[in-house]
């Protein structure tokens, strides 16, 4: 064990960690309400605005009111227990007041990425059978494309410029709304939250979450940001300012950032534009951000484009959390060598968030809490769930033996997780398809070492044999990006007639290799094929000699869920077209 980083207190959270679920529970009351009844309601500020026009921040009373003002207007709209509200907006204030307002009102919100375009809308909104959608500027327009084949869709609202394409405008209905409203009784296992999966690897499926899934993922979100400004030898008010690019229309955003934040009665920053690395540090510096979520495709940016940013930038940051894809050891020792902190890898999925992870507590794993991160593991079972990896008939296989990470739907007490989803929507056998028995299936393959830390190995899917070796793409992606010319990779399998596949990388490359590339007009090709041996070359240095990519292709973009994951599955179906149009050439 690395006593370098403090001691390791994870058997004795596990030992010690009991969950308390109330029957009744609703996220509004928890999240919002019961700060806006205290008497500091007014000036505590639950979000602050980056870059805003008017008003900078929006307390807790205030983001109350509003709550309940569009609660009794979707209740107008004939809004009932458990009808769908479809939510099309980005990080700004009315998002945060939809989603209250649907949950104290018992409805199920759908968050839905702006970025969707008409065929992704459409489809969701049809399949959840939603009966209102609340959009703005960025999402009105396609909504409106799609609405006359959305027959359960009765209004479309609309927030700011969006009013004009919409049914009705929410600040022309405003004022002639009552602040008042009496909360639903929900109970703790009623369906909150429609999110649907990114669909890495299939037709997108709609996840019911309920209320408690919140309770669930709180002991992962505090071990992930290092206690979130809590002591926890003296527990006291936190300091914490929390901020994400990550889109509050998935779960990253939603339960990893803007729910358990407002739960511990702390601000988050909403910002609404393009994720940059030098808008990433100014954001955090301008508003003292202390704790974040930051996706490792952000983090591998941030780092080519300020490799030593404490020299430019004053920075806050206590705990670092990456999730969505492996973070990588060169990505670790960026975060703890020029930003200060250990990152905090974690592992979820939308049906069973925050289950894995990490809590280095930045070395100082003290009382009683924390435990060493590993660079390059993405953890081990946070306090409360029971995690195990898994052969293809249900049997834990030993360390070092690849398996399926598995979630119980029981803690190691024998108690029920409450993090667990209810099921998919309208599809019995997918959900039954997802259990193992009590085992719920993730389709992400890890190993196991002897002290209990995971190791990601890819998406089931995304692990493939050449030339009779299992290759897992992302050690290769990981030994790419510490190239000083990449920025990013995505490794698939290349249809080979005599190995059966060889190994691919798709690059992505640094800014100041595209300059020199683009300036390389009477010789691209000796330039490309010595950056490609350089980058072979160099992972042949690092891993296998199996490993290395035998074919390199340089890219602008690699293909990205909304929820910033890569599509080695486009990249992969690619290549098989290829290989049929070579055969039918």
């Amino acid at each position: 064990m690395d006593r370098s980083q403090g001691r390791d207190n994870w058997p004795a959270m596990h030992r010690a960690f009991g969950w308390q679920v109330p029957e009744d529970f609703n996220i509004a009351q928890a999240c919002c309400a019961r700060w806006a009844r205290r008497p500091d309601a007014e000036q505590r500020v639950a979000i602050r605005a980056h870059a805003a026009q008017g008003d900078a921040t929006l307390s807790f009373a205030q983001l109350q009111r509003e709550a309940n003002a569009m609660s009794n207007l979707l209740l107008g709209l004939g809004v009932h227990r458990g009808d769908r509200v479809a939510i099309v907006m980005p990080q700004r204030y009315e998002t945060a007041i939809a989603y209250m307002a649907v949950f104290q009102l018992g409805a199920v919100a759908m968050p839905l990425s702006m970025l969707f375009g008409p065929e992704a809308l459409e489809y969701r909104l049809q399949d959840s059978e939603a009966v209102v959608a609340i959009c703005d500027e960025s999402s009105i327009a396609n909504v409106a494309q799609v609405r006359a084949q959305c027959p359960t869709l009765r209004t479309v609202m609309g927030i700011g410029a969006a009013a004009a394409q919409a049914d009705l405008s929410w600040e022309a209905q405003r004022a002639a709304l009552a602040e008042d409203f009496a909360p639903a009784a929900t109970h703790a296992d009623d369906g909150a939250v429609l999110i649907y999966t990114s669909g890495t690897t299939g037709p997108p499926k709609g996840a019911l979450i309920p209320h408690r899934a919140l309770v669930g993922n709180l002991p992962g979100f505090v071990c992930s940001q290092n206690w979130f400004g809590f002591d926890p030898l003296r527990p006291s008010e936190s300091e914490a300012v929390f901020w994400s690019p990550a889109d509050w229309a998935w779960t990253g955003g939603l339960m990893d950032a803007l729910l358990p934040s407002l739960y511990f009665g702390r601000p988050i920053v909403a910002f609404n534009g393009r994720f940059g690395p030098d808008l990433a540090f100014a954001l955090m510096q301008e508003h003292g951000v202390t704790h974040t979520f930051l996706f490792p495709t952000a983090l591998k940016a941030m780092m080519k484009a300020w490799p030593e940013p404490r020299k430019k930038f004053a920075l806050k940051l206590q705990a670092i959390m990456s999730a969505g894809e492996a973070v990588g050891d060169a990505v670790f020792a960026y975060c703890r060598d020029q930003l200060g902190v250990v990152v905090n890898e974690m592992f979820g999925q939308t049906e069973i968030n925050y289950v894995v992870g990490n809590c280095s507590m930045n070395g100082a794993t003290q009382g009683g809490v924390g435990w060493p991160a590993r660079a390059g593991s993405m953890g081990r079972p946070y306090p409360g769930h029971r995690v195990a990896l898994i052969d293809d008939e249900g049997h834990e296989v030993p360390p070092g033996v690849p398996g399926d990470v598995a979630v119980n739907r029981y803690d190691v007490h024998g108690e029920p997780d409450p993090i667990f989803f209810l099921g998919y929507w309208k599809n019995p056998e997918s959900t039954h398809r997802k259990f193992t028995g009590d085992w719920c299936r993730t389709g992400d393959l890890a190993t196991r070492d002897a002290d209990g830390y995971l190791w990601y190995q890819g998406r089931a899917d995304d692990v493939f044999k050449a030339a009779g070796y299992r290759i897992g793409p992302s050690e290769i992606e990981n030994c790419l990006v510490k190239h000083p010319a990449v920025i990013n990779a995505a490794v698939v399998p290349k249809p080979d007639p005599e190995r059966g596949a060889l190994v691919k990388a798709y690059v992505v490359l640094a800014p100041n290799v595209v300059e020199a590339r683009a300036i390389t007009t009477r010789d691209r090709h000796a330039f490309d094929a010595q950056l490609i041996e350089d980058l072979q070359m160099h992972v042949k240095g690092k891993l296998a000699p199996y490993e290395y990519p035998k074919e390199i292709e340089f890219i602008e973009a690699l293909p990205m869920t909304t929820t910033g994951k890569v599509q080695r599955r486009v990249l992969r179906l690619q290549e098989e077209e290829r290989a049929r149009a070579r055969l039918s050439a």
